[in-house]
């Protein structure tokens, strides 16, 4: 396993659609571990996708507060309900945070590292994680979400908590 390099915001790749997953094989394997290890190497991170490690994969890792981490390939969110403010951040831009309205409850479907297909019902930091993980496979960052650039402010050290980069 390794710790990949993150792609910063100024990078195509966190701006365009990624491609889906055709075939699991040991090199989507070996991306998934590296996710992981990478996502715990930077700390307090609840997701990651492969666009913000280069790979132009649907592919991303979520680990909720109290659960393992876990792999979804090609996942699409099927369902959500309720909406809320939530102040994001996220490690592809680093040391920023803004406001943003996401679901509060999501089902994603999708294929875990096996193939077979599963749901996860979420809701709180995991369900945030899914959404913000899902819109980075479809191109879009956090950022796109904000009515307003202005609305983007750098977060003070003491803010850093494990919620302010997703």
């Amino acid at each position: 396993m390794a710790v990949l390099s993150l792609a910063m915001i100024n990078d195509p790749v966190l701006h365009q659609k990624a491609k889906r997953v055709r075939r699991i094989d040991d090199s989507i394997q070996k991306l998934i571990d590296d996710m992981i290890e990478t996502m715990h190497h930077l700390g307090g991170a609840a997701g990651l996708a492969a666009p913000q490690v280069g790979v132009p994969l649907r592919v991303i890792v979520v680990e909720g507060p109290d659960e393992d981490a876990v792999a979804l390939i090609n996942p699409e969110l099927v369902k959500s309900s309720g909406e809320h403010e939530v102040t994001e951040g996220c490690l592809s831009l680093p040391g920023y945070r803004g406001a943003i309205r996401r679901a509060e409850s999501v089902t994603v479907k999708g294929r875990d590292r096996h193939g077979k297909e599963i749901r996860l019902k979420a809701d709180g930091l995991l369900a945030q994680a899914l959404q913000h993980e899902v819109d980075h496979i479809n191109g879009v960052v956090y950022i796109d979400h904000l009515e307003s650039m202005d609305d983007l402010y750098k977060a003070e050290p003491e803010d850093e908590d494990e919620s302010s980069h997703i």
